[in-house]
């Protein structure tokens, strides 16, 4: 059992003559096709694939043409203006940062407290208003911190705003406390 194969069909007589039967290659072939069909492509969405195709390609001929019509750079030297981003409280001390944080966080916690209600709608937007001007004097200041540069009295004047709005805040929140109480009152009686 343990023949090499190699030695068998060496020693095999080779018999050149044998011939296949005629017709037999073309019935091979329809049996075949019969067990294993190919199925045809279905050409639905050929139209579909080529104007997709065609849409990519213009995209993609665009992009490189925008990406390589960049103008020549002049040849005389431009000057270049540098802005320079705005610099706040935060960005001169992690300190002056921890303040500026806690005093927005409590202003933002105390505003987000606030019950409006049709009754107080003008008293909110009276100190609503008033917020919005501290507000713009705060990015005043901080304007003033970038040209100047950080001194004592702009950083002064920037916590100053802050503790202030945060005081607005809670005579806000007094204040609607005494408007419900008076409110209160008034049904009750």
């Amino acid at each position: 059992m343990g023949q090499n194969l190699k030695d068998l069909f060496k020693n095999q007589p080779k018999d050149e003559s044998v011939k296949m039967s005629q017709g037999h290659e073309a019935r091979f072939l329809e049996k075949l096709d019969k067990a294993l069909p190919q199925k045809k492509k279905s050409n639905h969405f050929g139209f579909l694939n080529i104007a997709a195709s065609v849409i990519v390609l213009l995209g993609l001929s665009y992009g490189a043409f925008q990406f390589f019509n960049n103008p020549l750079p002049p040849d005389e030297p431009t000057e270049v203006v540098t802005v320079d981003k705005i610099k706040t409280m935060g960005d001169i001390s992690p300190d002056l940062k921890k303040v500026e944080d806690f005093y927005l966080a409590s202003i933002n916690l105390e505003l987000s407290k606030v019950n409006l209600t049709p009754d107080n709608n003008k008293l909110v937007d009276g100190y609503i208003e008033r917020l919005k001007e501290l507000n713009a004097e705060y990015d005043n200041l901080t304007i003033e911190l970038n040209d100047n540069g950080p001194n004592e009295e702009t950083l002064d004047a920037l916590i100053n705003n802050l503790k202030f709005r945060l005081n607005l805040v809670m005579q806000l929140k007094q204040k609607l406390q005494e408007f419900s109480q008076d409110n209160f009152k008034e049904v009750s009686i």
